[in-house]
C-alpha cells in the first residue's frame, strides 16, 4: 500500500513520540483536508511507520513563522527557518498541517 505523505527519516522518532505535531508544506502538498487519515512513510525509503489524522490546516508566510511553530516541530525557530529554507528555497507561502497520531 502506498504512503500518502512522507517525512525525512530524522523526524520519525519525534512524530512517533508526539513531539512533532505539525508539518509545513508548500502548495504542492496543500490538497490535504481536515479529517484526512494519512499513511506516513519516510522520504528516503518510503517505509511506512504510522498513520496520522489532519486536525487543522492554516496558510502562512515564511515571515509569520513563530516560536510556537518551532515548538510544534520540536526545534528552535532558527532551525525551523533553516529547514524550511533548505527544503523550499524559493517559496514564501506555506500550509501548516497540524496532525495527531492514530
Amino acid at each position: 500500500m502506498q504512503n500518502d505523505i512522507t517525512f525525512y527519516q530524522r523526524f520519525k522518532s519525534d512524530i512517533l513520540a508526539g513531539l512533532k505535531v505539525i508539518t509545513i508544506r508548500d502548495k504542492t502538498e496543500s490538497h490535504f483536508k481536515v479529517g484526512d487519515k494519512l499513511r506516513v512513510g519516510t522520504f528516503e525509503t518510503d517505509e511506512y511507520f504510522c498513520t496520522i489524522k489532519i486536525v487543522n490546516i492554516t496558510q502562512i508566510t515564511f515571515d509569520q513563522l513563530t516560536e510556537n511553530h518551532a515548538q510544534q516541530e520540536n526545534m528552535s525557530l532558527s532551525d525551523l527557518k533553516k529547514v524550511i529554507s533548505d527544503i523550499y528555497p524559493n517559496e514564501n507561502h506555506f500550509f501548516v498541517i497540524h496532525f495527531s497520531l492514530l
